[in-house]
């Protein structure tokens, strides 16, 4: 994801994404030995890959790092801005560290990605959407949250419902640290029962609507509701 110079490919579906995922278990099952071999392999490829959907792959650490546009500008706690509007009575536009301010709330459970790799026990750490949902007031009619992100490119929705869950973050802090910008840092949204893509990375802003709109993957056959173990064809065990 960038917001200068994208260098997409050709739209790929969630058909390849899935069958890439017996060689993504391969690396992960085999061994230290065969996990490097792979992750040397994968690199070669994703120097060619302009869908960036190599980097979904895992490597021994268990996370892959991706985007869907190429290289992403990093933002500073001092020009980070996360705005929230839409069907709302107060929009606002919050700073790092009025985020920082504000109640933290530590969640720790599995992430699982929709390519079948899964890293167990993972925290998260951040504001919990609710809150900043209440604190902006839901105006009557508002049935879903759609999310933007600073790539220019990445979106993500949910119901308004599925948004208010206490299971539902607006991140700072991942294995108990600051999100790195690799992560999707200095903000992202983490959404623990779903399937890893709901939980868009660099976060800029959270719109109230009248009804969901298909976020960047959706688009292209995912399931709007990710539920792990649930939807897009897989039987994983859930995550919370």
């Amino acid at each position: 994801m960038d917001d200068n110079a994208p260098t997409r490919g050709t739209p790929v579906g969630r058909r390849l994404v899935l069958g890439m995922l017996g060689l993504g278990a391969a690396g992960v099952a085999a061994g230290p030995v065969l996990s490097r071999a792979l992750d040397s392999v994968l690199s070669g490829i994703a120097e060619k890959d302009p869908t960036g959907l190599t980097g979904l792959l895992p490597n021994a650490g268990g996370f892959r790092y991706y985007s869907v546009t190429g290289p992403v500008d990093a933002k500073s706690a001092t020009d980070y801005r996360l705005t929230v509007d839409g069907m709302v009575d107060h929009p606002v536009s919050l700073t790092l560290a009025d985020l920082r301010s504000m109640t933290q709330t530590r969640l720790v459970h599995d992430v699982q990605c929709v390519t079948g790799w899964r890293v167990p026990g993972t925290p998260f750490e951040g504001v919990r959407l609710a809150d900043l949902l209440d604190a902006a007031g839901v105006r009557e009619g508002a049935t879903a949250v759609h999310f933007t992100c600073f790539d220019g490119l990445y979106s993500e929705s949910l119901t308004l419902e599925q948004a208010r869950r206490d299971d539902v973050l607006v991140a700072l802090k991942m294995q108990d640290a600051p999100v790195t910008h690799d992560h999707g840092g200095p903000v992202r949204l983490y959404v623990a029962p779903m399937y890893f893509y709901k939980s868009a990375k660099w976060l800029s802003g959270i719109t109230l609507t009248s009804d969901v709109q298909r976020g960047y993957w959706e688009q292209y056959g995912y399931d709007i509701d990710a539920w792990v173990g649930k939807s897009n064809g897989r039987d994983d065990a859930p995550t919370s």
